[in-house]
């Protein structure tokens, strides 16, 4: 399939814009059950700004995939039968209670909604964070089976991509929220720090399986299926017209080997091992910068990652279209 870019970056931004919020409300949590200090304000309203920043500029990204932006409202239409409508109707939701639960952190707002009988207290923040983390892993559920749902592109049809999509950007939130920390509030570093390596080593073992799993893969169709000539042997010289179309265009990467393949040895280096290298050097002394760094360093392997997993998806049209003439 062609890699569109503004697909790449709606996915990646969105995804680590999720992540950093689950990484906010995961401390609030341990905070509220007394596992760590209370981290002061600012980090949850910069933090939830920064994820707001996140999910905003996938948003604006997705227009730029869309023959008429002006219609994107009909796109939440279909919300009983396309997970894409599901999609496009849960990241506004999600946007709004990121939006809420920073400003809930701004204001102070710490009312306990259930009384002091509960063992943990019901403050609205609590309350807000809970609502969006239900929505986030929502969220990755409908960008996941967006693709995983698509049965003749086998590459995509696989539980592994829901799991890719959830743990890559989960990680990548994670990632992002230590390298805030080592700047807000230096006592939760280590904290988000270690949950970073495990989720990004956890996301290349998953990743990993996902391209083991692919190079077994069989065609389901072939030439004699696709054009329905049954003879053993058939040779295509021409795909009926001397130039490109929209099917040459849309449904094959185009790019050539060697960038297909290092692209694929970019993602593997730049999303997990060094990423974590750096996260565990600045654990151990290394200051802020190589976590600020590793984000970054990610984050580009992300784009690395999701330009491949749209390019790998080998459509069954190609069989027909492999040859201008």
């Amino acid at each position: 399939m062609h890699p569109a870019f503004s697909v790449i970056f709606l996915t990646t931004l969105i995804g680590a814009g999720q992540g950093l919020f689950l990484a906010l409300y995961t401390v609030e949590l341990y905070a509220a059950l007394d596992l760590l200090p209370a981290p002061p304000q600012a980090f949850y309203t910069r933090g939830s700004l920064a994820a707001l920043a996140l999910l905003s500029l996938g948003l604006a990204a997705s227009f730029f995939h869309l023959g008429h932006p002006e219609r994107a409202w009909r796109a939440a239409a279909r919300w009983r039968t396309s997970w894409l409508s599901r999609e496009v109707i849960v990241l506004p939701a999600l946007m709004a209670t990121v939006a809420a639960y920073g400003l809930a952190h701004l204001l102070g707002l710490d009312w306990r909604l259930f009384g002091e009988a509960l063992p943990l207290p019901g403050h609205v923040t609590l309350l807000v964070g809970g609502i969006g983390t239900a929505l986030a892993f929502a969220l990755y559920l409908c960008t996941g089976m967006i693709y995983a749902c698509i049965r003749f592109l086998q590459e995509w049809h696989t539980p592994l991509t829901v799991i890719n999509y959830t743990l890559l950007g989960v990680a990548s939130g994670f990632t992002a929220a230590t390298g805030l920390a080592a700047l807000a509030s230096p006592p939760h570093t280590a904290f988000l720090g270690r949950w970073a390596i495990i989720l990004t080593l956890l996301g290349m073992a998953t990743r990993v399986a996902a391209l083991v799993r692919n190079a077994r893969l069989k065609p389901k169709s072939t030439l004699q299926t696709a054009i329905g000539v049954r003879h053993s042997r058939i040779v295509q010289r021409s795909q009926g017209f001397m130039c490109g179309s929209f099917n040459t265009r849309e449904f094959f990467h185009g790019a050539s080997p060697a960038v297909y393949e290092g692209m694929r040895w970019a993602f593997l280096v730049l999303a997990f091992p060094l990423p974590a290298l750096l996260l565990a050097v600045g654990l151990e002394g290394g200051g802020a910068v190589p976590l600020v760094a590793a984000f970054g360093v990610q984050y580009l392997g992300l784009l690395a990652e999701r330009w491949f997993f749209f390019a790998q998806a080998n459509h069954p049209q190609n069989l027909y279209y492999q040859t201008v003439g």
